[in-house]
């Protein structure tokens, strides 16, 4: 490698640096049998029961009107319990009040380990729906109605349905479908008679939200905590995931879903037939580690949906995980981000099929990644191999190019040129090794951009990482270190930069680099620990475990590459090209042509500072 391709080299990385820096990513138990169960006052575990503070029949009749027998009852609640989740859903509003996700942990933030208890998505102390309407010049909210429960068994589906009857004998019902299995829940609304009580043409579906904290990096947490959407105008959006400020987009078309979405999970609300417009709102208070984000959604649902019976809707409220989400709606599981294109089609067509395969038939995820690295080191074995062998002619001609660099001194354009003829002569393409390089980067930002995003990987233990989906911190330290390295040391990133540092002087053996490129060549690995050492552990294992796998690829392939063959081969082609019997390469000949003009343009230069002097 000399030194233009050095030059280019870290213009790549500082690039990379640059990019990564500004747009930074057991066995399951058998399922239960679905189990419902309905409260009543006899059954005080499953119920909640609340006076309604309300005014008085007579107040809340001229106020109300036929709506007012509605208002005042008794709060119970219903748990519908399936292989994945547990909700509860209360009478008073007819909505879900608390959801469970069964299958998966939270994480104590103050202790900084997981906990036995299920993971609520959902849930009163930060969670408030409301669906708005006017009603005879007042703003009601049909969520604070108390409804009669009806549920009942269709297959493997379990159908509720809260119903308020009114005087006048118009009705509203909310009917919820719960699947045995998967993180979807059908619900539909439907009106009879109450739709023409109702005022102004669509009603206003509100969903607040505050965040919590449920993994062990709150500031990786936040940089993945956003609010996407799908418009028919603009297709998948999301809000700046990274901002500390508050976000805010207006709707004033079609909207087919919103989800509040956080790393590794996701609470959205879907239309079949799309919603009328909306607003959708994050926030951030960096001080308050007790929340991550603050979200807002506002929906614009059309009143007479509720009749026609298009009013159709499903809540998706689980992982974000890319293997279950792809059938819930248009670009949904864009909600996973798997990187920018082709490093997209790489990890969605080549790395991510191989990783769910070996997820499928093996448990422990360290060891899916070492063979993950070993597969993909034997399809890119013959990159390696032109990458080691560019490197050994290189190392072949370093004693003549150390020769030009001593007769030609500091005329750096001399010095090149005189290393362009050498090239030449021998028939040695300088940029050949870099070429193998270049082409095998987009499976290292592939990893870049699938590690974090796996929720496979999280709480997934491995050696001394507790979780493969975020850093290790076995090494604490009694301070901060600045740059976003954070008060710990990654033990995964510092082995995985002592060998990058190990390859790096490997390669130098064999590289004609000298000077500020070579040192440049060892403070690069340091840059990346003080970058990566907060990333996730299962990335910085896999650059660790290929970095061990590219040694043991150069041992092999080095016990294949005769150097004094390759010096017989030199020795012949600068015999046939100083006998005229050598062939240029295009790219050599197109070199030299910018190199001759480049040298012209400096002599025009200095013949025209010469004139006007």
């Amino acid at each position: 490698m000399d030194r233009n391709s050095a030059i280019g080299l870290t213009l790549i990385a500082v690039l990379l640096i640059g990019y990564f820096y500004w747009f930074s990513p057991q066995p399951q138990p058998v399922a239960p049998k679905v189990t419902t169960t309905q409260s009543s006052a006899s059954q005080k575990k499953d119920s909640v029961e609340t006076a309604a503070a309300l005014p008085s029949d007579s107040i809340l009749q001229a106020t109300y009107g036929d709506l007012s027998v509605a208002m005042k009852g008794t709060e119970t609640a219903t748990v519908v319990e399936t292989a994945d989740l547990k909700i509860t859903f209360s009478n008073k509003g007819g909505s879900i009040k608390e959801l469970e996700l069964k299958k998966f942990q939270s994480y104590d933030q103050k202790f900084k380990k997981k906990v036995i208890d299920p993971l609520k998505l959902v849930s009163p102390e930060f969670s408030e729906i409301k669906l708005l309407s006017q009603f005879q010049g007042k703003e009601i909210d049909l969520y604070t109605l108390f409804y009669q429960v009806d549920q009942k068994k269709d297959g493997d589906t379990t159908e509720v349905t809260f119903t308020a009857s009114l005087s006048a004998g118009a009705t509203i019902s909310h009917i919820y479908r719960i699947p045995n299995n998967g993180y979807e829940i059908g619900y539909n609304i439907s009106s009879k008679g109450l739709d023409s009580q109702l005022t102004g043409d669509n009603l206003s579906f509100q969903w607040n939200y505050a965040v919590q904290p449920l993994e062990k990096d709150l500031t990786d947490t936040r940089n993945n905590t956003t609010i996407t959407y799908y418009t028919d105008e603009d297709g998948f959006s999301e809000l700046t995931p990274r901002s500390t400020s508050i976000e805010t987009e207006a709707f004033a078309g079609s909207v087919k879903w919103v989800a509040i979405k956080q790393k590794f999970f996701l609470a959205s609300f879907i239309s079949k037939n799309n919603f009328a417009g909306g607003e959708v709102q994050s926030s951030v208070t960096p001080t308050d580690s007790s929340v991550v984000k603050k979200a807002s959604i506002k929906l614009s649902i059309p009143k007479k949906s509720l009749v026609d019976g298009t009013a159709a809707f499903k809540y998706y409220v689980g992982p974000n995980d890319y293997q279950v989400i792809g059938d819930v709606s248009e670009r949904f599981k864009e909600n996973v981000y798997l990187g920018w294109r082709p490093v997209y089609w790489i990890n969605k067509f080549v790395i991510f099929p191989v990783f769910h395969f070996l997820t499928q038939h093996i448990g422990n995820y360290g060891i899916i990644i070492i063979i993950l690295v070993i597969l993909l080191k034997l399809v890119l074995f013959p990159l390696s191999y032109r990458s080691y062998l560019s490197m050994a002619k290189m190392k072949v001609l370093k004693p003549e190019l150390d020769e030009i660099k001593a007769r030609v001194g500091e005329d750096m354009t001399k010095v090149q040129q005189e290393q362009m003829k050498l090239y030449q002569q021998v028939g040695v393409n300088p940029i050949s090794g870099c070429i193998p390089v270049v082409l095998q980067m987009p499976i290292l930002f592939a990893m870049f951009y699938l590690f974090p995003a796996s929720i496979e990987l999280r709480q997934q233990p491995f050696l001394w990482a507790e979780d493969l989906s975020t850093y290790d911190s076995l090494i604490q330290l009694p301070f901060v270190i600045p740059f976003g390295v954070g008060s710990h040391i990654s033990l995964f990133t510092l082995v995985m930069t002592i060998s990058t540092l190990v390859y790096t002087w490997q390669n130098n053996q064999l590289s004609s680099v000298q000077g500020p490129m070579k040192s440049m060549s060892y403070i690069m690995p340091v840059i990346f620990f003080f970058f990566l050492n907060s990333f996730s552990a299962g990335l910085t294992f896999y650059y660790f475990v290929s970095n061990l796998v590219t040694f043991a690829q150069q041992a092999i392939i080095k016990r294949f590459v005769d150097e004094s063959k390759i010096r017989t081969i030199m020795e012949e082609n600068k015999k046939k090209n100083a006998a005229g019997g050598g062939k240029k390469s295009k790219f050599m000949t197109k070199l030299e042509e910018a190199m001759k003009a480049s040298e012209e343009a400096r002599k025009r230069g200095d013949d025209d500072k010469k004139k006007r002097k």
